[in-house]
């Protein structure tokens, strides 16, 4: 069964609910900020093994202390659960490192 892609609906609803995500190029995007390079890269790291772990992969970078992400359903060719899923698990990740 393919993968189905959100209604701009639940897209606005996730958006509304977790305001510093914001919908970009028709994908979910988001941008941390940290202390510095090493807690970026912290995070990076552990968001890396639970994107492993749900075989689903961010789009993303880093620049110092900034990690800037991009989500979407590359199978679905937009936005989907997947991604609201990630972006919760990377805001709760964020939120557990002050």
């Amino acid at each position: 069964m393919p993968i189905q892609q959100a209604t701009e609906l639940q897209i606005q609803e996730f958006i509304t609910q977790h305001n510093a995500w914001i919908l970009k190029e028709n994908k979910l995007h988001r941008e941390y900020q940290f202390k510095n390079f090493v807690e970026a890269f912290g995070f990076m790291t552990q968001i890396a093994l639970i994107a492993e772990k749900s075989n689903h992969h961010p789009e993303w970078f880093n620049v110092y202390n900034k990690v800037v992400i991009d989500l979407t359903t590359h199978e679905a060719r937009g936005i989907t659960e997947r991604d609201f899923s990630l972006a919760q698990q990377m805001d709760i990740v964020f939120n557990l490192n002050p």
